[in-house]
């Protein structure tokens, strides 16, 4: 049992006081059998009215509108968790899907939809050839094929952060050779759908007690990563930013098809061209 403290503090500055439209917020952490929420609170500056709705995927949403003109807005979450994931897990993979290829269940194919088909353009199958390399034969197993592309994605991009906003695709990544963790999760989550596996984009934060591991040096470290449906072992979180399987460092906040649907703070307001003067965010992950 690990009791973590977290603080995610984002902050707008404008150039002369704006009409600030609706801010969508997503974070607030999913519980899971690993993860307990122990408290959650969230402040914003100037004050708003706050609701909150579940997504398609169950994430927690938070709207909040705004009367007030402003010249800077603060949006501050401050949440205690208690992580008890294993930091070598166990997959109880069903007998059916042990090995690749397998078919998933009419249900779950149903159910996967859009997890299970590749969300970006690719009309010479550049990256099929690409994840096609990792498939050592027909059948093979089908963790360590996971695993593999996941090692591939680590081994072969090279990890540069990222301040502005958008993510690359994963052309793109294979193309310049290397990317933030957004860039090498949608680059593993499009390469293990063109195989054929359900898989979502994970947000959230990492844990990192040793200080040695990608993507969580200094302020501002949210951090994303990938799921993958696998028949009996469920949904197995893979992190091909720092080649690492399951949740024994990671406190997820919002799943989605697609990277631009799990953003923490998203919002508009009303103001002339260049109002906005910046945006600032910093983020602390810190054991009890």
């Amino acid at each position: 049992m690990t009791i973590l403290s977290i603080t995610h503090k984002t902050e707008y500055h404008y150039r002369a006081p704006v009409a600030l439209g609706q801010h969508r917020m997503m974070l607030r952490p999913r519980e899971t059998p690993e993860l307990r929420l122990l408290s959650f609170d969230l402040t914003l500056s100037p004050a708003a009215n706050v609701t909150w709705a579940h997504d398609v995927a169950g994430n927690a949403v938070a709207t909040a509108s705004f009367t007030a003109m402003t010249d800077m807005l603060t949006v501050e979450s401050r949440t205690r968790v208690d992580l008890s994931a294993p930091a070598w897990p166990v997959f109880d993979i069903a007998a059916s899907a042990q090995s690749y290829p397998f078919l998933y269940s009419d249900d779950d194919w149903t159910d996967l939809g859009a997890l299970a088909r590749p969300q970006y353009f690719d009309a010479a199958g550049r990256l099929s050839d690409w994840v096609e390399r990792f498939v050592m034969g027909r059948p093979t197993d089908t963790l360590s094929l996971l695993k593999d592309v996941s090692n591939g994605v680590f081994s072969q991009i090279s990890y540069q952060s990222r301040d502005d906003e958008g993510t690359q695709g994963p052309l793109e990544t294979l193309d310049r050779g290397y990317g933030s963790c957004r860039d090498f999760a949608v680059l593993f989550a499009e390469a293990v759908r063109t195989l054929g596996f359900g898989a979502r984009i994970v947000s959230g934060y990492l844990f990192d007690r040793s200080r040695d591991l990608v993507g969580s040096a200094g302020e501002g470290s949210t951090h994303a990563w990938v799921e993958v449906f696998v028949p009996g072992a469920g949904w197995i979180p893979f992190d091909p930013t720092n080649r690492a399987v399951g949740a024994g460092n990671l406190i997820p906040v919002a799943v989605a098809r697609h990277i631009t649907q799990v953003a923490p703070v998203s919002g508009t307001f009303v103001g002339a061209d260049g109002d906005l003067l910046n945006m600032s965010v910093a983020v602390t992950v810190e054991g009890a």
